[in-house]
């Protein structure tokens, strides 16, 4: 089969209602002078209509009415970027009221033997599907009335059965919000329903409007959201190439070291194993003890980020997956513990066992290893039992623990361990491993050599923890650690409220400064709930969640002096930082994609803080009239600047490592063709007093930076290189 060709570059886009398809259509001439060559586009069919991401769909059969339709989707493709789009193949959503998603009423009215049934992963051996609506100590015969012909229970509205009328003969039953739902969902959400795109007649069903874009020309690409929670990823994707032979990226979470599965029909990832690398690029190993030091100091956490990792994922087993457990284990205790623990050592999101297949070896080396570990700490027989069940038991049970590794790696890791250790909190990032603090020069060049070249790149998306220019500045730290401890010391003796909290607190105001009230007591209202150590989103604590807005406001008002002068300090090297990250992303191997609006400056948060609109008409004027030297300026110069280069080159285009005489630089040739210069740790640089007599022999020819115009051959100077700008992007004359 033909390989798809891939954009040059992608720009993204979150759509909402209040930011449709003409809108989109408006930038097409911004982005087009920008550099990118295709709009990558949030999810675009139907889904509830208030939601600002668009993973909750409704409808498969329509293209969302909020963003103006296919009539407005047509229109955008025709205005002049080709079109990436984000499908959802893993869930659709379980609205409020329910009769908002057709398949899912006729399923809940008709039962197993329904069509519609065959549409969502449910457990119907367990009895009437449970669905997890019902308040604390609700009286469901009092509060659940009829209501024309279904049942009401407050907002929430439930088919009737045909000729019948007590809920007591329903296909579902109404259960308590904190059980689990008698579905597969995604992670631990009860309102999104697992869809069985594995049946050929459901992936046609959800995907026949997409094909059809595909088909006329309208859509030229897809980025596919949660692949590891399908039951079959490498089927579908075949499935999904034979009848749309289009440039795919998949949204895999890489672990470090872990590859993309042999056998699957895409082009790549969505890009988090390249931006957590790029992140450790410019962090110092130096002075990975000194925070790891001072996070202990403040919070009393562990400084073995293992341990931290096992007791989240055992506490999120224990809270969320209760129904897993049961379904993996059919109800014998001991085999349900080992169950747990074996889920709580798997290092990865998924082990890529298929039912009747041969194992591979490393699927059977990470299940094994697994065991190893899961041995000791319950019962070996009911480990070794589980072991064999999971490698080659029943379908339902070797599937079924494939499903619940990506869950319990992503709510026990990314959104609890991740919240609860943070010494350096640019490193904890999805898929990074936050007790790895950097790379070497030679460790970056040894990844992009073995990248394919048509996979994603990215430094900012919808569901990073932090955009790239907060990591920019925090790291930095690495480099100033004991200036950091004596700030923190500083403001952490003014204002406190939780440990566990505040020095996650000071960093992301830090690195997030100016930032509102508003928007931080959000964002650490979050970060308290992912961390579930005082509050979490079943257990709310009204006091406590007053005493973090109080935080909020105090740390702004009494330390907000202090946190700008030292913010202001460390943002003359996290320029430095901001400007080579964005040089390297763009012109190392892969498919680079701008988040929106990171060609300039964006100090965004976790979501939702970094959907926020974006003010398009400042970036407009700023690329229309580039004068001055501001930090937008120099991101928006050098973002441009690679865009055109990287037009230029082949996909393929060879990494060549290039050698320097000193270690702050990081720099690569792309086909003989370009080559990219890029400081690092200049913190240290400058403590040392700049490059000094340090050089970088360029490959033969002659060669003109286009950030500055300057022409230069041979052996240069890096203190003349680097001397208006800490990054160079030179091209062959």
């Amino acid at each position: 089969m033909t390989v798809p060709t891939p954009p040059a570059a992608t720009y993204r886009l979150q759509l909402t209602p209040a930011f449709g398809f003409a809108d989109a259509a408006g930038l097409v001439g911004y982005l087009t002078e920008l550099g990118v060559s295709h709009i990558y586009l949030s999810p675009i069919l139907q889904a509830d209509p208030g939601s600002l991401h668009g993973y909750d769909v409704t409808d498969h059969s329509r293209i969302r009415a909020e963003f103006g339709g296919e009539a407005g989707l047509r229109a955008l493709a025709a205005a002049g970027l080709p079109l990436i789009a984000d499908i959802v193949p893993n869930h659709m959503t379980v609205p409020v009221p329910e009769s908002g998603n057709r398949r899912l009423w006729e399923m809940l009215r008709d039962g197993p033997g329904s069509a519609a049934a065959r549409w969502f992963d449910v457990d119907w051996e367990a009895g009437p599907v449970a669905l997890p609506v019902l308040g604390e100590g609700t009286d469901v015969a009092a509060e659940v009335v009829a209501d024309g012909d279904g049942l009401r229970y407050h907002d929430h509205r439930f088919p009737l059965r045909p000729g019948s009328s007590q809920l007591a003969e329903q296909h579902y039953r109404l259960v308590p919000w904190r059980q689990g739902p008698g579905y597969r969902r995604f992670f631990d959400v009860n309102s999104l329903i697992g869809l069985r795109v594995e049946d050929p007649e459901i992936f046609d069903a959800t995907h026949e409007v997409i094909l059809g874009l595909i088909a006329d020309g309208v859509i030229d690409g897809l980025r596919v959201d949660h692949p590891d929670g399908l039951a079959d990823p490498r089927g579908y994707l075949a499935r999904l190439r034979e009848r749309a032979p289009v440039w795919t990226v998949a949204e895999k979470i890489l672990i470090d070291g872990e590859r993309l599965p042999s056998g699957w029909a895409c082009d790549g990832t969505t890009g988090y194993d390249a931006l957590n690398m790029v992140t450790r690029l410019f962090v110092d190993p130096a002075g990975s003890q000194s925070l790891i030091d001072t996070f202990v100091k403040h919070t009393g956490v562990t400084q073995d980020y293992d341990v931290v990792v096992y007791e989240a994922k055992k506490q999120v087993l224990a809270q969320f997956f209760g129904v897993e457990l049961d379904r993996l284990s059919r109800g014998e205790p001991s085999l349900r513990e080992a169950m747990a623990e074996l889920l709580a050592a798997m290092p990865v999101y998924r082990a890529y066992l298929v039912p009747g297949e041969e194992p591979p070896a490393e699927s059977l080396r990470l299940i094994g290893s697994a065991a190893e570990l899961a041995a000791t700490r319950t019962d070996p027989d009911a480990v070794r039992r589980a072991a064999e069940l999971v490698v080659g038991g029943p379908p339902e049970t070797v599937v079924g623990f494939q499903q619940a590794c990506g869950p319990v790696m992503a709510k026990g890791v990314e959104d609890t361990a991740l919240y609860r250790w943070y010494p350096l909190s640019c490193l904890n990032e999805v898929g990074g491993e936050p007790d790895r603090f950097s790379v070497t020069a030679e460790e970056f060049h040894a990844f992009c050599l073995r990248m394919s070249p048509n996979t994603m790149t990215t430094l900012s998306t919808h569901d990073t923890k932090r955009s790239e220019d907060v990591r920019a500045r925090l790291a930095v730290l690495s480099e100033i650690p004991g200036e950091w401890a004596e700030a923190v010391a500083e403001w952490s003796a003014r204002v406190s409220f939780d440990p566990r909290l505040d020095y996650l607190a000071w960093q992301n105001l830090m690195a997030a400064w100016p930032i509102s009230v508003e928007r931080f007591g959000d964002y650490l209202f979050k970060a308290a709930r992912e961390a579930k150590t005082s509050i979490s989103w079943i257990a709310p604590d009204p006091a406590y969640e007053a005493g973090i807005r109080d935080f909020a406001a105090r740390a702004i008002e009494e330390c907000g002096p202090s946190v700008a002068a030292f913010t202001e300090r460390v943002d003359r090297y996290a320029r430095v930082n901001s400007l080579g990250q964005k040089l390297v992303q763009i012109m190392m191997p892969g498919v680079p994609d701008v988040y929106q609006g990171t060609e300039t400056t964006d100090f965004s948060l976790v979501d939702p803080d970094n959907r926020r609109p974006v003010d398009f008409a400042y970036r407009r004027s700023l690329l229309a009239d580039p004068a001055g030297d501001s930090w937008d300026a120099a991101k928006l110069h050098v973002t441009r600047t690679a865009l055109a280069v990287r037009s230029r080159l082949a996909p393929g285009a060879p990494y060549v490592p290039l050698t320097t005489t000193g270690e702050h630089v990081i720099a690569f040739s792309r086909g003989g063709r370009a080559v990219a210069v890029a400081t690092r740790h200049p913190a240290g640089l400058a403590r040392r007093g700049g490059f000094g007599a340090e050089t970088l022999a360029l490959p033969s020819g002659r060669w003109t930076c286009r950030l500055t115009g300057e022409r230069y051959t041979g052996r240069i100077p890096l203190a003349h290189l680097l001397g208006r700008y800490p990054v160079a992007l030179l091209e062959r004359d």
